[in-house]
């Protein structure tokens, strides 16, 4: 009875669960730069298990959802929760609203910033010189600043205002009229890529575009919302069975959609981000019910000391820390496994990779360094 009125009564303790759910993402995230998803989509393995798995970390090419294209989702999502927390918790306090502001414009450009650094440290192959846009941190810097900035709103406004932009989206995709342009659900032929020729002049050979950074904005919007339902002061079943009831309406939802909205990742389709949405609250809701309501907190040790820096570690993996360690192992991984082939060395060192990865964040957190912005 405690722990429920703990949580209960103080909307600030700590969401062991958030830390938890933030760390696994991170961790699979940082996961691409160990080379290890590559290694296990190679067509040699074709029809086995493990390409079935590999095949899971691989954006879907184009109609249709693998877990790999909900690892943005969730990741923005997070973010809305935690800012929910923060802001939340700064506003009582009494910090006024123009001191946040700041902070959150501040740390909006930051992540814009270190977006487009990435690229220009580590430029994506084929892509064009935009192609940052298409990325994470900038996508999620527009994300945070306009959930900052309606933050304050009540629920049904946010709700309201997030299906606006999902049907603005969809409106505009619909009904674009550009010669060549006018297909709303084909590649390189849309609204997005129109929009892409405007603003970069090329379009992207994996036909991402730009504009996915609208409707996703409702993601990180949706986690705001669950954040602040879960610092009410309604009891912990309720908060997990509001989550889980409009994650399990959103997954439905957006299935449904499908035959008439495709879902589609690389243009952000509504049907694509209500499904999203919709596993984001589940995923949510079992993590606080599991850690923070019935206290089951074994293990996930393991994955929180990853979510606790996750801007340095994916900014570490993306900017040729991977690689590095990779320069590192692999050698060693040559000298002991040469024999079993060059598929097991490369597993073993993509394996190596990830330890390390996670060891640095292990040394992190014991000596207690949190790199925030």
């Amino acid at each position: 009875m405690s722990d429920h009125t703990d949580i209960i009564h103080n909307p600030d303790a700590r969401l062991m669960s958030l830390d938890f759910f933030r760390g696994v993402i991170m961790f699979l995230l940082i996961g691409e730069a160990t080379g290890l998803y590559e290694l296990l989509a190679a067509p040699s393995l074709n029809g086995t298990l493990l390409h079935a798995i590999g095949n899971q970390f691989q954006h879907h090419p184009w109609n249709g959802l693998h877990l790999w294209d909900l690892g943005q989702p969730f990741f923005m999502f997070i973010s809305g929760v935690a800012m929910a927390y923060s802001y939340g918790k700064r506003w009582e306090a009494g910090t006024k609203w123009g001191v946040t502001f700041r902070h959150a414009f501040v740390r909006s450009f930051l992540l814009f910033l270190f977006g487009w650094a990435i690229y220009f440290i580590n430029p994506a192959e084929g892509e064009p010189g935009g192609a940052f846009l298409y990325d994470i941190l900038p996508q999620l810097s527009v994300a945070c600043l306009i959930t900052f900035l309606m933050l304050r709103r009540s629920y049904q406004a946010q709700i309201i205002f997030t299906f606006g932009l999902l049907i603005l989206t969809d409106l505009l995709y619909r009904l674009w009229a550009a010669p060549g342009f006018n297909q709303p659900f084909i590649p390189g032929h849309n609204f997005g890529s129109y929009a892409d020729m405007l603003l970069i002049g090329k379009l992207s050979a994996g036909h991402w575009v730009v504009f996915d950074a609208v409707p996703l904005v409702c993601l990180t919007m949706w986690g705001a919302t669950a954040g602040q339902i879960l610092r009410s002061g309604r009891l912990p079943a309720q908060k997990a069975r509001i989550l889980s009831i409009a994650g399990l309406i959103g997954v439905a939802a957006g299935f449904a959609l499908s035959p008439v909205t495709p879902i589609i990742r690389r243009i952000a389709t509504g049907s694509f981000v209500v499904a999203a949405g919709g596993f984001c609250l589940l995923a949510l809701a079992l993590s606080y019910w599991l850690i923070d309501v019935m206290k089951f907190r074994t293990g996930i040790k393991f994955f929180a000391v990853v979510g606790m820096n996750p801007l340095f570690i994916y900014l570490f993996a993306q900017t040729g820390g991977g690689e590095w360690l990779r320069q590192i192992v692999t050698p060693f991984s040559a000298a002991f496994l040469g024999w079993a082939g060059g598929g097991a060395v490369q597993a073993v060192a993509s394996l190596a990779v990830w330890a390390l990865l996670w060891s640095l964040c292990y040394w992190l957190y014991r000596r207690k360094i949190f790199i925030r912005i």
